[in-house]
């Protein structure tokens, strides 16, 4: 039910789209001939007609249209233009009109075409400020992307060794390895990425295994252990802390682990020695292998609390191979009040602006590759996603999400690539600049080639979105 009305809210988005070229478009007296709410790919229904233009309903939601009068094409001789009007006829008389009539939107002056085109985009703009002002007025607080994060208990499994310390129910978790926590996000990224055993070998730690192994067993020649032949084994040191910068921590960038990548030799014999005194080998091993399995340990957390007021520090937390610290949280959202006309309006603003920033950063770090392409999702994921924060978040969330869905819409529209808004606002300024217009055949291939492209695109992020599911990323 809740993904249903996920569904609603982005075809909502598209209405709006489409709804923003068609009012420019009869605003600067273009005739719009139909109005398709859905792509027409399936099952489509005619819905009503409003002037010139017919309203269709397709089955598939996810998209929609406006089209705009043709011209009529030259004709020959008049048995050919008979025949013409006749096949117009059978379409629909009032699709087609002469090649110098003024509702033609190809006889619209550059900057009447802009406006028609911008429309969507505009739309989607003040349809997003409206939904986050009217989730202000009716709900008088507005998300923001931080909470406070309070210890409530342990969980029964141990996958860590924060139950050895003085940790209470109550204490607020402040800072993990000195960088401030402001979301379950963060502390997440934390124990996820220091538990032990990430699969890889930091090379600081290898060369002082060698060191110790050495030290511990003279006996060993020419570096080589020599099958059946027993050694004494160092103890595990941990690895260098986690480091973070603000962008890995808001989900941003990606996190790269530093060090050797092991093989799956190197996790069995990992697997086979780690945390033994001694161990006895079945064949011929070379002492730096054995070095770089013990180098894949894991790295410590420094974890700051508040208890009553006052800051306290645990060290050398150590998180098992599930990645999970092993607490149970209570979770407390921090929103902005706007209690009052003037707190709606800046609050409202203040929440657009941060999460419009945020989203043309990703977009800039998807572009420049610090954010891989298997993490670009689309409508499949947001149903999926928005469904379950409606459901365990309330109705402000999804609605929020939707405001969002719909800037991000007019950003990715506007984005200068042929097939797009932006496509046509970039044809336009072009002809602008040159003082003539594009070849309307080269266009139309250039346009063609793009939307080839954006529609392997689609199922590209669709396939993202689909093994996303199957492997429970969300």
């Amino acid at each position: 039910m809740n993904q249903l009305i996920m569904i609603l809210l982005i075809s909502m988005l598209v209405l709006v789209h489409e709804a923003g070229h068609y009012i420019a478009a009869r605003m600067c007296g273009v005739r719009v001939t139909r109005f398709g709410i859905g792509m027409p790919i399936g099952p489509s229904w005619k819905l009503f007609k409003l002037g010139d233009t017919v309203f269709y309903l397709h089955a598939f939601l996810f998209g929609g249209y406006v089209s705009f009068a043709e011209p009529e094409s030259q004709v020959v001789d008049e048995s050919q233009e008979t025949n013409k009007k006749q096949s117009i006829n059978e379409i629909q008389e009032d699709e087609f009109l002469p090649a110098d009539s003024a509702e033609l939107y190809d006889n619209k002056t550059i900057a009447q075409k802009l406006f028609i085109v911008s429309a969507g985009v505009i739309m989607n703009i003040v349809f997003a400020i409206i939904l986050v002002m009217f989730c202000a007025v009716c709900f008088h607080k507005l998300p923001t992307s931080n909470q406070n994060l309070y210890v409530d208990s342990f969980v029964a499994e141990k996958t860590s060794n924060i139950e050895n310390f003085n940790v209470k129910k109550g204490d607020k978790i402040h800072k993990v390895n000195g960088i401030k926590v402001n979301s379950l996000y963060q502390l997440t990224f934390f124990a996820k990425n220091s538990k032990l055993f990430d699969d890889y070998a930091q090379e600081d730690l290898i060369e002082k295994n060698i060191e110790n192994l050495k030290k511990l067993n003279p006996q060993i020649k020419n570096d080589l252990i020599l099958e059946g032949q027993e050694i004494k084994l160092p103890k595990a040191i941990e690895e260098n802390e986690l480091k973070a910068n603000e962008n890995m921590l808001k989900g941003l960038e990606k996190y790269k682990k530093d060090g050797l990548k092991l093989s799956a030799d190197y996790v069995d014999l990992r697997n086979e020695i780690y945390n033994k005194k001694t161990y006895r080998f079945k064949k011929d091993t070379e002492l730096k292998d054995v070095a770089i399995a013990l180098s894949d340990t894991y790295k410590p957390l420094s974890i700051t609390f508040i208890r009553n007021d006052k800051e306290y520090t645990i060290n050398n937390v150590i998180v098992g191979e599930k990645g999970i610290l092993g607490v149970k949280l209570k979770i407390e959202d921090i929103f902005m009040e706007t209690k009052t006309p003037k707190d709606v309006v800046i609050n409202s603003m203040k929440y657009i602006y941060t999460t419009t920033s945020t989203m043309l950063f990703g977009l800039w770090q998807l572009i420049t590759g610090k954010v891989p392409a298997s993490d670009m999702h689309g409508i499949i994921a947001v149903t999926k996603l928005g469904g379950d924060i409606i459901a365990s978040k309330g109705i402000i969330n999804g609605i929020l999400l939707t405001a969002m869905i719909s800037i991000n819409l007019a950003i990715m529209n506007f984005l200068p690539i042929p097939a797009l808004d932006g496509g046509h606002v970039m044809f336009l300024v072009i002809e602008k600049i040159t003082g003539r217009k594009p070849d309307k055949d080269l266009s139309e291939k250039i346009n063609n080639f793009f939307f080839m492209l954006l529609i392997i695109l689609m199922v590209a992020i669709c396939y993202n979105d689909i093994l996303a599911l199957v492997t429970k990323k969300f």
